[in-house]
């Protein structure tokens, strides 16, 4: 498992990405599979950025993005200390309705939970931690 430290800023989001492709090339993941991981790392990095610290104007604000590469697929954590929040308890938009007609707000999570092979939480030691699985491509 490999480990890393990031501020949790909007601007830092390229830094995350470039670490979890370089990683993931390292470890024989082929190019084409790195857009779908990419775009969900994007969406929780991007909302922890945005709201984990909001409320909270001590301390560093940070996110520790670990990744763990098996045979066949890789985990990848993003874990915070930021208010606690569970992204999964959100409930899915309803994606048969227009924009015009459904509630703002869930779409990203939602496109995350579609696209990941399985999403977790949970929350240890004052930290929210979101761990993303994807499954290697056969």
């Amino acid at each position: 498992m490999v480990r890393a430290k990031f501020y949790a800023e909007v601007s830092e989001l390229s830094n995350v990405i470039d670490y979890i492709n370089e990683t993931l090339e390292k470890n024989g993941w082929e190019k084409k599979e790195m857009p779908v991981i990419d775009v969900a790392v994007e969406e929780i990095f991007v909302n922890i950025a945005l709201y984990a610290y909001e409320k909270i104007s001590d301390g560093e604000s940070s996110v520790v993005v670990s990744l763990e590469t098996f045979d066949d697929h890789v985990e990848i954590s993003l874990e915070d200390s930021g208010i606690e929040y569970n992204p999964l308890l959100k409930e899915d938009p309803d994606v048969t309705l227009s924009a015009q007609e459904r509630e703002i707000g869930g779409l990203g999570i939602y496109m995350v939970k579609k696209s990941m092979d399985d999403v977790t939480y949970k929350r240890v030691d004052g930290k929210n931690i979101l761990t993303l699985k994807k499954n290697k491509s056969k």
